[in-house]
């Protein structure tokens, strides 16, 4: 992240719904228009406040787009975890996260896109990936998982299970679509996935 992490402040509750306002409004504005095309005076409407309020929680518009940015990260992280059985359904859980939460692949894109166009997404210390690289090796050592570098196939599983996300340079699916549209989707994921990398 470009921003250092700004000191915690302690909230009342007209301030946390504030504060979390201002996060609800800005996701949909980075999400919509990147970190360039953001305005703040657009994200204060939304949040209905003003930008005092933002600044003094968030820094500036860089600082607000890493605290919402950096939350993402840690949300995929905490509700699609890569601790159950095999990799070809964690797939398809991202690929269901995808579909609940378009904002974090669309804040993921932008970041790409405006901040680091090459290498990491992300710098080394704000990287959360030791547990999926754990995960991986671990399932490799136990001769379920192919041969190669631990990061590039995690980075093949998520690339394989943004094929239908919302960055999709072929098709962007929503959660509108029917179910059995989904449900086919997810058994060609899980099953590619599964070829692709799985050895048990």
């Amino acid at each position: 992240m470009q921003t250092g992490s700004r000191p915690t402040k302690v909230l009342t509750a007209r301030g946390a719904a504030t504060r979390q306002r201002i996060v609800d409004a800005a996701t949909e504005e980075f999400a919509q228009h990147g970190i360039a095309g953001a305005r703040v005076e657009r994200i204060v409407a939304a949040a209905r406040t003003n930008k005092a309020q933002l600044y003094d929680y968030f820094g500036n518009k860089d600082g607000l787009f890493d605290a919402i940015f950096g939350a993402s990260l840690e949300r995929i992280v905490e509700v699609v975890p890569i601790d159950s059985s095999d990799l070809p359904d964690w797939a398809v859980r991202l690929y269901d996260e995808y579909l609940e939460q378009p904002s974090l692949i669309r804040l993921a894109t932008w970041a790409r896109l405006e901040r680091r166009p090459e290498g990491h997404l992300v710098e080394d210390a704000d990287r959360l990936d030791g547990r999926k690289l754990a995960f991986i090796a671990d399932a490799q050592a136990a001769g379920t998982v192919c041969a190669g570098d631990p990061f590039d196939i995690m980075a093949l599983v998520i690339g394989m299970s943004m094929a239908w996300s919302p960055v999709s340079n072929v098709y962007a699916a929503t959660s509108a679509e029917p179910t059995t549209v989904h449900d086919a989707r997810r058994e060609l994921l899980r099953d590619c996935v599964r070829r692709a990398v799985m050895t048990g």
